[in-house]
């Protein structure tokens, strides 16, 4: 099943510990820029389908694995399964991404569900269950979710967007609705990794992608309480689980998420200087910090990204650090760029 703990570079990070070299994985290190996924991704009939296909989901997990020498594994899927999960209609349309039918009434609540979440996410946890199997025993397997407002933002918007002005627009004008729906959210997003952690996953990461919209009044109410809510439910049930929380774009309002959430981990967007991370970001009692190479810099040229690469590790060198990028790998990608990035980090930045 795996080795102890200790023996799990990416677990022992996120214990607190600083670890030499520092653990590395990617956001997105499964997806597009490699070809093997394509191939994979022609046999599915739609994204959704991938997804829930544990043959395939299990092996484009494994795909940069191979490749790579990465500490982490995160389960490939979409945060937009557990909408789905509750009764959404979804689908993903080539090169403009998801469409959901638009919640914005009591009678689009009533449409969702949590009566069949895990009937309907089984196939998720059995691509867990096979995961933890296959990995080598130094690779911690990640699970996830979305946060409960970024799956409440895409189910009012119907849509992806820069803005979010419908979710924005309604959680004002009618905060009991939209309570009721971010209420609905925890408690399936808490099921949900819950699920995983039972099926097998050893750390578990919250993408709250879209917290950054929000000024800090509503980012409180709608990004923090059910982050804080989500991670004491996880700890008390599965107090050997770390939680990475990652809220993206909300720059200084990172000190509420590293002091007030609780989670033993915090990621960072490519917006946020390291080095003032690393400073004021709960101390050296405070969460692992996660991060935070643009993925840009994997487009450019290799001395410059390995440039980029050293100065955060120089930044991040008094704290427990995992190394990751600050948003998702790109399509566009080399994968001889991740080769070398994760080469130089193996080696110690040498």
């Amino acid at each position: 099943m795996g080795s102890s703990v200790i023996e799990k570079p990416l677990l022992a990070a996120l214990s607190g510990r600083r670890v030499s070299p520092p653990p590395v994985w990617l956001m997105r290190q499964a997806g597009r820029y490699l070809p093997e996924y394509r191939a994979v991704r022609a046999r599915a009939r739609d994204f959704l389908e991938l997804c829930y296909t544990p043959d395939l989901a299990v092996e484009v997990t494994l795909q940069p694995l191979r490749r790579f020498p990465l500490d982490a594994a995160i389960l490939f899927s979409d945060i937009l399964v557990v909408p789905h999960a509750l009764g959404a209609e979804l689908r993903f349309v080539e090169g403009e991404g998801p469409r959901l039918e638009p919640v914005f009434d009591r009678a689009g609540l009533a449409r969702l569900g949590a009566e069949r979440l895990h009937e309907r996410l089984g196939p998720v946890y059995e691509t867990v269950r096979r995961l933890r199997r296959a990995l080598p025993d130094r690779v911690t397997l990640i699970g996830f979710a979305g946060a409960p407002w970024t799956l409440a933002a895409y189910l009012v918007e119907g849509r992806g967007s820069k803005e979010f002005l419908r979710p924005r627009v309604l959680a004002r004008r009618d905060s009991a609705l939209f309570g009721a729906l971010v209420d609905l959210l925890t408690e399936s997003v808490i099921e949900f990794l819950s699920a995983q952690v039972v099926a097998g996953a050893e750390a578990l990461q919250l993408f709250d992608s879209w917290a950054g919209v929000l000024p800090e009044s509503e980012l409180r109410r709608w990004c923090l309480e059910p982050a804080r809510r989500i991670v004491a439910t996880l700890r008390a049930r599965h107090p050997e689980v770390p939680i990475l929380v990652f809220p993206r774009g909300v720059g200084a309002c990172l000190r509420l998420f590293a002091t007030e959430v609780g989670a033993q981990g915090l990621s960072l967007d490519t917006g946020v200087p390291m080095a003032w991370a690393a400073a004021e970001l709960g101390g050296p009692s405070g969460p692992t910090l996660q991060g935070n190479l643009d993925p840009v810099a994997l487009l450019g040229p290799e001395d410059r990204l390995l440039e980029e690469a050293r100065a955060i590790l120089l930044a991040a060198a008094s704290r427990p650090h995992i190394f990751n990028l600050g948003h998702g790998v790109l399509p566009e990608t080399p994968p001889e760029r991740v080769a070398a990035l994760t080469r130089y980090l193996k080696s110690g930045g040498e």
